[in-house]
């Protein structure tokens, strides 16, 4: 595909993505913050603060390589994804919680993203690198996240019959584009695709497990309900990996940038998987032996 054609089906296909959200999302999503203003505090701490303290570590200590250090602090940054509310559902967590953190937690990467992202290219890469993320492209992120959410909230509370029928098919659909969108990555880049999961493997799946991991004994030791430690594991764990994609593809225009993201993707539901099977068999159960 022609890199300008990518440039501009990215942005659109990510704006169809968050879209879908907005139609699984009302304002009493963003309301129950006053229920839970807690755990919601210690999920955003948690992801904003101490996982990309943990991305920058994990960065420094093994000593990955500059746009590569740069792709796993954007992929830190990115929210949550819808497909944590699916796992929170299959996991028995608080699936209005995870909807919840889910909605407030696009909103506000909006504005951190940006600048953990020149953070990153500023300390890694340095001055004199050609990429970065002015005003005209935190605008950008900002529309591709926040307008097509609100646009999709709007259909669902003006139209809620419309909403409900094409609520499925947006989320095939969007499944369907974050695959075709991490393939053609994967297509452009297929002579280092190797050599870049060698290099970000081991930080991927360190992070996508300290996400999970931290995602719910802090909550848990912090006397959160079990279902909502759940649901704290599955939103911090499970990023928006379509959000970082775009953005290292199509705002960055970077390829290497991308890497960390399509890697994270296929230990994100590998580990997720194995650690919502082990919270319902008897995790939570070693974890109160731990604690006691």
């Amino acid at each position: 595909m022609d890199s300008g054609l990518f440039a501009f089906f990215l942005p659109i296909a990510l704006a169809i993505m968050m879209m879908g959200l907005g139609l699984e999302l009302s304002v009493k999503d963003f309301l129950r913050v006053g229920r839970y203003p807690k755990v919601i505090f210690i999920a955003l701490f948690t992801q904003l603060i101490l996982l990309t303290s943990i991305a920058f570590f994990l960065c420094k200590l093994l000593e990955l390589p500059p746009l590569l250090a740069v792709g796993l602090m954007l992929l830190a940054a990115s929210p949550g994804g819808p497909t944590a509310n699916l796992f929170s559902y299959l996991y028995k967590g608080d699936v209005a919680l995870n909807i919840s953190l889910t909605a407030i937690n696009s909103v506000v990467s909006c504005f951190t993203l940006p600048f953990i992202v020149n953070l990153s290219i500023l300390h890694f890469v340095g001055e004199s690198t050609s990429i970065g993320m002015p005003i005209d492209k935190i605008t950008h992120v900002f529309l591709i996240i926040l307008i097509p959410v609100c646009f999709g909230m709007f259909i669902r509370n003006s139209f809620p019959t419309i909403a409900y029928h094409i609520n499925k098919p947006m989320r095939m659909l969007s499944i369907f584009l974050l695959i075709l969108i991490f393939t053609l990555a994967v297509l452009r880049e297929q002579s280092n695709i190797i050599t870049y999961f060698a290099s970000v493997g081991i930080a991927t799946c360190l992070l996508c497990f300290s996400g999970l991991f931290l995602g719910y004994l802090i909550p848990f030791l912090a006397g959160v309900p079990e279902k909502q430690a759940r649901a704290c594991t599955f939103e911090i764990g499970i990023h928006n990996t379509s959000i970082a994609l775009t953005i290292a593809l199509s705002v960055l225009e970077n390829t290497t940038v991308a890497i960390p993201a399509g890697v994270y993707s296929i230990f994100m539901y590998l580990l997720a998987t194995l650690f919502g099977f082990i919270l319902t068999r008897r995790g939570s159960h070693l974890i109160q032996q731990v604690k006691t």
